[in-house]
This record gives structure tokens, sequence and C-alpha cells, in this order.
């Protein structure tokens, strides 16, 4: 490998921002940036935007800050189009870049496992736009069961169905009961907000499935505590404007959240490559697109199963482990170093479930309740990205958790696009 290499990467999330920042200033690269979105956002607590605790400044940092002093690194905000990898150039807004060097740091998208009308009826959760309009629905069924004034018409409003026991539908579930049962409660007069209803349902026989059983059944246990209906071994079969169905039972809800399934984002789809049932490309051992030897896919649009017995989860330490090891990997081809193949360290699971209360697997350690919840409160403030955005998601926490108050109330105008 000689003179200087252009990457590009397609991307700014977890995955991409590491590949950034470990090739950062230095000479023999030349890196562009290619994403839809003009930050890198902290998914994991997307939720808390939706449910009123944080404001969207609170989880995302525009990537030009992060790169203001990066001289090698370009970034530019587009949708991909289409790319040549025979010719090795990625199309977008009506221009093209050549690369040396590829990285698919794509992401994910909501997957409704083949039913996607199911779309038309509930909320997604996977960027800001999902989170601001969860909040926005939640925030405007309260005022209009406020403006009602009927009991009857206001239990309507307050039914919330959370579709995924996984650990997005977990905290959802958590944070939604929490702020019409405490946060909010006091702040009505016409209706009492904790008589809404949050039901979580997942098909399969726990929640948390990746979680040790005694996690995953103290979760139920405090989920339950906190007044959300936990149904297990109950797929959907249906979902329209008004209600979801199960097998035995019909769930009324005008606010639907779906958390149930990703799958690759959709570019991916277009890609010659050969893919999992999730849409995931299939990688090797160097986190190389099977068949490629200048195309890299990481974090979640990529299966990496090598010499394991499933694939890697589509977490965020994964995909920041394969971003580092991907720059290392370049780093060392430049020096004609050889680089051993890619192995995870695991680094365990969290989720919350609410004030005071959470649940996590780290290093071989469980820990649950507030001792649970402090590790998952310090592990995401490490994690978050820029010192402002650490000190105002500390900041709203200790508020929301000394006044039992949420911050982040205002409710926008409809952010739909047409």
């Amino acid at each position: 490998m000689s003179g200087k290499k252009k990457v590009i990467i397609i991307g700014a999330g977890f995955g991409g921002l590491q590949v950034i920042k470990s090739l950062k200033n230095l000479p023999e690269f030349d890196v562009t940036v290619i994403d839809k979105t003009n930050h890198h956002l902290f998914q994991p607590l997307l939720y808390q935007v939706a449910t009123a605790v944080l404001s969207p400044a609170d989880i995302a940092i525009p990537s030009r800050s992060i790169t203001t002093d990066y001289k090698n690194v370009k970034i530019l905000m587009s949708y991909v189009e289409k790319i040549d990898f025979e010719n090795k150039k990625v199309y977008f807004s009506d221009k093209s870049e050549s690369y040396d060097y590829l990285v698919l740091s794509l992401g994910a998208q909501t997957s409704y496992f083949g039913n996607d009308d199911w779309k038309n009826y509930t909320l997604g959760l996977k960027n800001l736009k999902d989170a601001l309009e969860i909040r926005r629905r939640l925030l405007i069924s309260f005022e209009e069961a406020e403006l009602s004034g009927d009991p009857e018409v206001a239990k309507k409003l307050l039914n919330y169905v959370i579709i995924g026991g996984g650990p997005t539908g977990v905290e959802l579930a958590g944070s939604i009961a929490e702020l019409s049962r405490n946060i909010i409660r006091k702040d009505f007069r016409l209706i009492d907000s904790a008589m809404s209803k949050v039901t979580l349902i997942e098909a399969g026989p726990k929640l948390l499935s990746n979680f040790d059983e005694s996690l995953s059944l103290f979760t139920k246990k405090k989920l339950e505590a906190r007044g959300v209906e936990v149904l297990l071994n109950s797929p959907v079969k249906s979902i329209d404007s008004e209600a979801v169905y199960l097998q035995d039972k019909k769930i009324e809800s005008k606010t639907i959240i779906w958390a149930a399934g990703v799958e690759a984002a959709s570019l991916s789809k277009t890609f010659p490559f050969e893919k999992d049932r999730g849409g995931r490309i299939l990688v090797d051992q160097y986190c190389l697109v099977k068949g490629q030897d200048s195309v890299f896919a990481i974090g979640d649009v990529a299966n990496f199963s090598e010499n394991l017995q499933r694939p890697l989860p589509g977490v965020s330490p994964v995909a920041m482990q394969q971003g580092r090891y991907v720059a290392k990997y370049l780093r060392n081809l430049l020096q004609n170093k050889k680089t051993k193949g890619f192995k995870y360290t695991d680094k365990g699971n969290m989720a919350t479930i609410g004030r005071k209360d959470a649940v996590a697997e780290l290093a071989g350690i469980k820990m649950k309740g507030f001792i649970g919840w402090l590790g998952w409160l310090f592990v995401h403030l490490v994690y978050q990205v820029g010192f402002k955005n650490k000190f105002s998601t500390l900041t709203s926490w200790v508020w929301s958790y000394l006044t039992f108050r949420a911050g982040a109330r205002l409710i926008q105008e409809d952010i739909k696009t047409k």
C-alpha cells in the first residue's frame, strides 16, 4: 500500500465514528464521510427523548463539530444513491467520489417481518424523527384527554401498546408508565393521567431474551409494579388503526409503538453481496465483505459470524470495536503488516426499567435494581460523545430524579414529511 489512500465511510454512527477517529490527521489517508444526517446520534437514549426526559441536543452532536480538528476528514450530508463496486465509485446528489477503500456503516431500520403494512399504524424508534413523533403523540394524547374531560374518552386515549420485549421495548414501557403515573400526574385537573394503560407484548417466553433468566424475571416484576401489563408468548397476528390483534385478544390503542425487530438499511438491499434473512451483508474475519478486498461492512449492516455459533448482535459495542478494527487493518496495510482476524470483546448487556431500576450483566457480574441503575447511568455517560452532551444529560437526569419532572415536554407540530 503506497501513496495517499481515499477512504469513504458511509454512515457516521457508532462504527463509522470510530473509523473516523482512528484515522484522524493521518496524512496517508484522505477520509470522506457521507451521512444522510448532520449529526452523530447516541441511539441507546432515544427512548428518553421519546418520553420527554431528554431533548434531542442531549443525545446528538453535529458531525462537523466532532471533526473540526481532523484535517484529513471531509463531511458530506447526502443520501447515497448507488455504489459502483467494480469501478469503486459512490454516487450521491448528482455527484460521485472514487475510493480505494469503502466502509459501509449504514446502520439498521425497523423491520416488520414481512408485514410492511403495519408501518402505517405503528411508530418505530430508530432516529430523532421517530423519537420526536412518539413524544408528540404521547403528549398530545394527554392534552386531548384533558380537553375531553371525560374519563371514558381519556381511558381510550391513554392506552399505549409497545410490541417487542427487548431493551427498547422494556425501556419505553417503563418510561411511559413513569411519565403518566408520576412525572405529569399533578399537571392535569380534569383527568388522572395515572389511568393510562401500558401494555408490553412479547412473542417469546421472556423479556430481554439475551439476559439471564433471573434478570428477565426481575424486569417483568418491576414493570408490573409500575402498572405495565406484560404479555409473553403473544405473537401479533394483525394491526390496524384501532387495535393490535393477538391470537385470542384485541387490544385497542391509538398509540402503538413497534420495537420488535430491525433489518439492515434499505440501501444495502441494492448491493450485489450475499446477505442473511435480515438483509445484513456477510463479512469475513477481517470485516471485509465476502468476495471483496476493499469493501468493509460493520455494525448493524454486517453479519459477522466467523467461528461463532451465531452472528454478533446489532449493538453499539460491536460497531465501535469493528470500527476501530477496520482502521487498524488499514493502518497495518500501510506498513505491510498482517492483521489478525476481528475478535469481539463482549462487555455485557444492560437495560433500564425506570427510576432507580435497571438490569445489567457486565463482565460476568449480574446487577439489578439501584446498583444496576447506577451502572447503567455511568456506562451511558462514558459513551456519550462530547462534554456538553455528558453534562446536559447528567443535569437532566439529576433534575428528573430529584423532582420527578420531565423537562422536554414541548409539543412540536407534526414532523412527518409529505
